[in-house]
């Protein structure tokens, strides 16, 4: 295995020159980052501590939220029933979206299908303090995703606010994810590419699994402490006309007798949302690459658009009993 280390940036240093420098760099290099994010460990101890009681309810009490019953993708997911690339995934995890009620059904009958994805969430009768807790953590990160998304914008030669009309309305997604340990220690979820903007993930201490993958082979990214690993997604590839990059990446199952907690936010724009393109300096724009696309995988710059294609994938029996229509 080929070893890479990422930067470290600071978040109490953003306005700095430095600070840009190294956040544009590293995106248009790999794609990752570790960002040191001055959050009390205390948070961090009890998010994770109501992760692992939520994933210690009896069967019954995660099945009764399950993803199955929801046309909003919103709720449980058990072990084996998310796919990446056709493959199964080996975790089990709650995903839990920006709250909101859906359109009525004689809207969504002329609107794009994406909209249907704006809706509630599950949240698990036996563990009330969940949501009280994500939600709070979903707001500091929101927080620090508008932060993250300013300082690109001007190391991009962009003013400040330049997303933030895209924002208007975020489509913030936080997945609470459990890998158990198998013996082969393969797929815990395979390789793919973030469908939106940006991504920060908080990953258990001293755990590792998630892999990014360079020219040279996939590589390791082990933790650091008290930092999030950073990526960003496919649409800040089409803002920059793939000055920065989105990078594959996947995380391989733990050992046996083992388990690895993950807490992944997406911090997205409003579904209906066009990315707005970035006119980038003369010579950042001389070494952009243009939009990775291959057949299987066409990148829109419409956010709705990107997330329902791989909803539909990932979760082929909600598609099914929800979202037939939109299949094959």
């Amino acid at each position: 295995m080929t070893r890479h280390d990422l930067p470290v940036l600071d978040l109490a240093d953003r306005g700095t020159e430095a600070f840009r420098a190294t956040l544009r760099d590293a995106t248009h290099e790999v794609g990752f980052l570790h960002l040191r994010h001055g959050i009390p460990a205390a948070v961090t101890d009890e998010l994770f501590a109501v992760a692992r009681r939520f994933f210690a309810l009896p069967e019954a009490d995660k099945l009764a939220i399950e993803m199955t019953r929801s046309p909003w993708f919103r709720g449980y997911t058990r072990v084996g029933g998310e796919r990446t690339e056709g493959a199964v995934d080996w975790r089990e995890q709650i995903d839990v979206g920006t709250e909101r009620e859906p359109l009525p059904a004689d809207e969504l009958a002329g609107a794009p299908p994406y909209l249907r994805l704006d809706g509630p969430n599950q949240w698990p009768t036996a563990l009330p303090e969940l949501r009280t807790v994500v939600e709070a953590w979903t707001a500091q990160l929101s927080a620090i995703g508008h932060a993250l998304l300013a300082e690109w914008a001007v190391a991009l030669g962009a003013a400040p606010d330049h997303f933030d009309a895209t924002f208007a309305k975020p489509s913030t997604l936080l997945k609470l994810v459990r890998y158990p340990g198998r013996p082969d220690t393969e797929q815990g979820v395979g390789a793919h590419k973030d469908p939106g903007i940006l991504t920060l993930l908080l990953v258990e201490p001293g755990k590792a699994g998630l892999q990014v993958e360079r020219d040279d082979g996939w590589f390791d990214v082990p933790p650091v402490e008290d930092a999030f690993v950073v990526n960003i997604g496919e649409l800040l590839e089409v803002a920059t006309d793939g000055y920065l990059r989105a990078t594959r990446h996947r995380v391989v199952s733990p050992a046996p007798g083992t388990e690895r907690l993950s807490i992944p936010f997406f911090f997205n724009p409003s579904l209906d949302a066009e990315v707005p393109r970035i006119d980038l300096p003369p010579e950042l724009a001389a070494r952009a690459r243009g939009v990775e696309q291959d057949d299987a995988n066409v990148i829109g710059a419409r956010y709705g658009e990107n997330l329902l294609k791989a909803r539909l994938r990932a979760h082929p029996d909600v598609a099914a009993i929800h979202h037939a229509d939109l299949l094959g």
